[in-house]
């Protein structure tokens, strides 16, 4: 009898203590989802917006005027230095030929000595003129006289002639500047000697612009009067238009060049970053206060169908509207989004 109540003392025990297990089982709540915070609704949609495409830039000139050498010789004076301001017409340098001199100065000997054969052939007719008239001389021998005083005076003519020329090119070792403009480079020094083709100079010509090299790709999708953004010189933003697109193809860019207004052209040739308009496409634009950004991770709170939110990691990107993103990843287009309460 002791036996069979320790046994059945037993068994209630294990069946007490199975219902207690049981019960605290049963009492653990199964998790739900969290609940939609209240703030504003957003219904996701693909809208227009402009596309933009970052190239690299540089500034420079709409031409470049190379100032050339045009007679031999030395290079005795140049007058500016890179960065100076130069007019149209302006002398920034001379060549001298020294040989130029000596011709010259034999010309003029030519043409002295012709004077004086004319003086001579002068007396010459005066006197056989009056032999004539007296009826000594033939009419032949007063037309070999007169012959003979335009001889020397041709003579001197062509000396004299000579001696110009002489001089005309002597004045081509004047160097010119053909445009206004900045002076960009001066390869020769002075004192160096030149031979005719021989760059002296190098001027900017034209209005300063903004050049651009575009993938070939983008050729279609950029022309005259696109819009063309770069950081501005002295702060903020600027923007430009395109004036022209190149019709050729080198190593697979295409050249640009865009009128941006404010642009300094003391650094010709430096390069700027710069983003050019292709065009629309489609997006999903976003007010800038349905992101928010933890640790460097942008997120979104999203409407789930059954009422709950959940929090996602999106990828965003700068619009050109003000106040707006662009969603790239992590939701789609008919997703309902959560914005901050009023």
């Amino acid at each position: 009898m002791r036996r069979t109540g320790a046994l059945l003392g037993s068994v209630a025990a294990a069946l007490l203590l199975t219902g207690t297990l049981s019960g605290c089982g049963s009492s653990e709540e199964t998790p739900t989802a969290a609940k939609a915070p209240a703030g504003q609704r957003l219904l996701l949609q693909l809208s227009d917006t402009t596309g933009w495409q970052d190239v690299p830039a540089e500034i420079a000139t709409l031409k470049e005027a190379q100032v050339f050498a045009r007679i031999p010789g030395v290079l005795t004076t140049i007058a500016v230095r890179e960065g100076d301001m130069v007019g149209q017409g302006q002398v920034i340098g001379r060549i001298v030929d020294n040989q130029l001199g000596f011709q010259a100065g034999a010309y003029g000997a030519q043409a002295a000595a012709a004077e004086a054969q004319v003086v001579q052939a002068e007396a010459e007719l005066k006197r056989v003129k009056y032999l004539y008239d007296k009826g000594v001389y033939a009419k032949a021998r007063l037309d070999q006289a007169v012959a003979a005083v335009d001889t020397a005076k041709a003579q001197v003519r062509a000396a004299r002639a000579q001696q110009s020329a002489v001089g005309a090119v002597a004045g081509q070792g004047a160097v010119v500047s053909p445009s206004s403009g900045r002076v960009l480079r001066v390869p020769v020094p002075a004192g160096a000697p030149v031979a005719p083709g021989v760059v002296v100079a190098v001027i900017t010509s034209g209005p300063t612009i903004l050049r651009l090299q575009i993938p070939e790709s983008l050729a279609r999708q950029v022309h005259a009067g696109s819009r063309v953004t770069t950081a501005s010189f002295g702060g903020g933003q600027s923007e430009g238009r395109v004036i022209k697109v190149y019709p050729s193809v080198t190593a697979g860019q295409v050249t640009v060049d865009v009128d941006m207004p404010g642009i300094d052209n003391s650094l010709i040739g430096r390069r700027v970053a710069a983003k050019v308009e292709t065009g629309t496409r489609k997006a999903l634009l976003v007010p800038r206060g349905f992101v928010v950004t933890r640790f460097g991770i942008d997120y979104v709170t999203v409407l789930a169908k059954d009422g709950s939110a959940t929090q996602v990691p999106v990828q965003t990107a700068p619009s050109p509207d003000v106040g707006k993103v662009e969603l790239l990843s992590g939701v789609t287009a008919g997703d309902t989004l959560i914005g901050p309460a009023q």
